[in-house]
């Protein structure tokens, strides 16, 4: 591993990280407004992860021949069903801090919730950039585009459980420090694991397809008008066209 690949796997998740400030343009901004913008942001979101899992990740995954293709199939599930269960467990865990009068333990569990969730951004980030430049770059912009519309509701769901504007941006940033620790951690793995990067990549395929199918596009359906639907698609179909156009300058 090159001093290189730490510094750009560093470099895309301290991007990322940063983007926890985003939530502060929402104060900015009426209700009506966000939430459009939140929609439009989403189905970027979307095109992006699907363009990213099936434009790179998994070719990139079959192309490997340390990796057997039942190998990859089995990980992209296991990735689906891992995701699966930990959006369960974090929901039973919100229906339990939901049960009382207080607000604040509502607030906590997103903080829990959101830093598990960049850990894994990170690590799928450190785990792209040992796979090469190209598929790191992608997948640090597909993790960008779903984390944008994320990090804007992860702020209303803080101030909305109490904290103040400027304590729930710098608690949304600490959270979002995870993605580093994750990027480490897969960078310090995958010096010593050949197959780590032949697995992180079937295993993240399939992560960014049930983030995608399961929790982002159930969202757009919440807006069934036309100009709401040609709107969505209209970011969907950009989302993907920059992951083509990423796999074209390959």
């Amino acid at each position: 591993m090159s001093s290189s690949t730490v510094w750009q796997s560093l470099g895309s998740v301290g991007f990322v990280s940063s983007l926890s400030f985003l939530g502060a343009f929402s104060l900015l901004m009426g209700e009506s407004l966000l939430q459009r913008s939140l929609l439009v942001l989403v189905s970027l979101g979307v095109g992006g992860l699907l363009g990213d899992a099936f434009l790179h990740l998994l070719p990139e995954s079959y192309g490997n021949k340390a990796n057997h293709e039942l190998t990859i199939s089995l990980l992209v599930l296991a990735g689906i069903l891992l995701f699966f269960i930990q959006e369960k467990i974090l929901k039973w865990d919100h229906l339990k801090s939901d049960s009382g009068s207080q607000i604040h333990p509502v607030g906590y569990m997103n903080l829990v919730a959101t830093g598990m969730h960049n850990f894994v951004d990170g690590v799928l980030i450190g785990a792209s950039f040992l796979a090469g430049t190209r598929i790191g770059i992608a997948t640090t912009m597909a993790v960008a585009m779903h984390e944008i519309p994320h990090e804007i509701s992860d702020f209303g769901v803080l101030v909305h459980a109490g904290f103040s504007p400027k304590k729930a941006l710098i608690l949304n940033f600490l959270s979002a420090l995870t993605a580093i620790v994750g990027t480490a951690a897969a960078l310090w793995v995958g010096a010593m694991a050949v197959n780590f990067v032949a697995t992180m990549l079937p295993f993240a395929a399939g992560g960014f397809i049930y983030i995608a199918a399961c929790d982002l596009v159930p969202e757009l359906h919440k807006d069934n008008s036309l100009s709401g639907s040609m709107a969505q698609l209209a970011g969907i179909s950009l989302g993907i066209l920059l992951m083509v156009l990423l796999r074209l300058l390959e």
